[in-house]
């Protein structure tokens, strides 16, 4: 039975992804839904990222300075909001993380 649900279920996954691959072979895509999926790439990364900073306890929210991941991921969003460099914002989010866990001890 649970060879056979998750069988259906990798089916309809795969049929309905493929379907709208399909659809838009064909067919143009509207503006506005165009535009709209420009911004999913940018969600994703939010919804991975922001609980891996904030959250230090499962579904413990930290705000407070001593976070080290929380200063660590300030120090990347303002670098890579200044230089738009996806290596540099990760070698100075890495770099903030590690240094502020070594000082830590």
């Amino acid at each position: 039975m649970l060879w056979a649900v998750t069988i259906v279920v990798g089916v309809l996954n795969y049929a309905s992804r493929m379907s709208f691959i399909a659809w838009f072979a064909r067919n143009d895509m509207p503006p506005l839904l165009q535009r709209a999926l420009r911004h999913v790439p940018v969600a994703m990364m939010a919804a991975i990222a922001v609980p891996a900073i904030v959250l230090v306890a499962p579904g413990r929210p930290e705000f407070e300075l001593h976070n080290a991941r929380l200063v660590a991921g300030l120090a990347a969003g303002v670098v890579a909001w200044w230089s738009r460099s996806a290596m540099a914002t990760i070698v100075v989010g890495m770099g903030v993380l590690w240094l502020l866990r070594w000082a830590v001890g």
